[in-house]
């Protein structure tokens, strides 16, 4: 599945990062706790340097609690690195992200009177929520449309912290896959750069090994199918989702099982795990460097052939004067 990205919002957010990076002292990312690796902006590990970041699991109610744990421990494990996940329904324990800041900044180390905090996150992630809670007031803008902050704004949320704001920042191309149909499965794509169908089929395929008990609870299957083709054709034929002769709407169906994954319908869920990402993330490496071979190999062959030309040429010229 082919993802169109936002790259007029992305290059406008790049440059407002790194225009404030010398002006920041901690970074705050909000990560979706569900997919905790593929909702990091890895333009953020690029621009930060050694300046530390908060990294904010956020809908941690939606999440595989044991799932949550590992990932929390794994980013743990990082240099200038700590974690923390949380959820709406406990806005007390967002307020004290607060204090987690001062703790990774006390004002002993360099005699520091003031915090300047960026916070950092992919679209429909609840940036904007926890912002709110954060200030305990209403500052930024909330919705569940992808992209609803448009620009950047400094936010006093007191105890000496200031939060600078930026626009949900999505890179230009997710290089694997997995990581942008992850994206999908949980709204942070707009609905229209993307095949409900193509989405849907990836997340039954993952969500009926990985949770089982889950989705037999939710559609009253006794027997689950092993593939997801056939999974969504007996929840459609369930729910009604038939065409005019009486085959499954496969469009429908996906739309209701997606929309109902989100909103938690499901069960608390987890789409990857540290272990997934290491085994992608060498399979990606391997990718790209085979593509980055063939690239080179394709100049190669241009220039071959542009010498070839370049000397049957002089030899035509050669001939003609004489």
């Amino acid at each position: 599945m082919q993802i169109q990205w936002f790259p007029g919002h992305m290059h406008k957010a790049r440059l407002q990062i790194k225009e404030a990076v010398p002006r920041v002292d901690l970074f705050i990312e909000v990560l979706d706790a569900r997919i905790p690796y593929s909702s990091e902006n890895p333009m953020l590990a690029e621009l930060r340097g050694d300046k530390p970041v908060l990294k904010v699991f956020a809908k941690s109610d939606l999440a595989d609690p044991v799932r949550t744990k590992e990932w929390m421990q794994y980013f743990d494990r990082l240099p200038g690195v700590t974690t923390r996940s949380v959820t709406t329904k406990d806005p007390g324990r967002i307020r004290k992200l607060s204090e987690v800041c001062l703790q990774m900044l006390p004002a002993k180390q360099g005699g520091l009177t003031s915090i300047t905090t960026m916070i950092v996150g992919i679209p429909n992630v609840g940036k904007s929520t926890l912002i709110n809670i954060l200030a305990g007031r209403t500052v930024a803008k909330t919705g569940n449309e992808p992209a609803i902050t448009k620009g950047q704004q400094r936010i006093n949320i007191g105890d000496g912290i200031t939060l600078m704001d930026t626009p949900g920042v999505l890179w230009p191309n997710v290089e694997n896959p997995n990581s942008g149909l992850r994206l999908a499965t949980i709204g942070s794509v707009k609905d229209t750069a993307m095949d409900y169908g193509d989405v849907a089929f990836f997340a039954a395929g993952y969500l009926i090994k990985a949770y089982p008990a889950g989705i037999a609870a939710r559609y009253e299957l006794e027997i689950i199918p092993d593939e997801p083709i056939e999974f969504l054709e007996i929840i459609g034929r369930k729910r009604g989702c038939l065409g005019r002769s009486g085959a499954v709407d496969f469009d429908r169906i996906s739309r209701i099982f997606l929309t109902e994954l989100r909103a938690g319908m499901l069960g608390q869920v987890t789409l990857e795990t540290p272990e997934m990402m290491e085994k992608e993330r060498a399979e990606l490496i391997l990718y790209l460097a085979q593509k980055e071979s063939k690239k080179k190999a394709k100049k190669e062959k241009r220039k071959a052939k542009f010498k070839v030309r370049n000397k049957d040429a002089a030899k035509n010229r050669k001939r003609r004067l004489s």
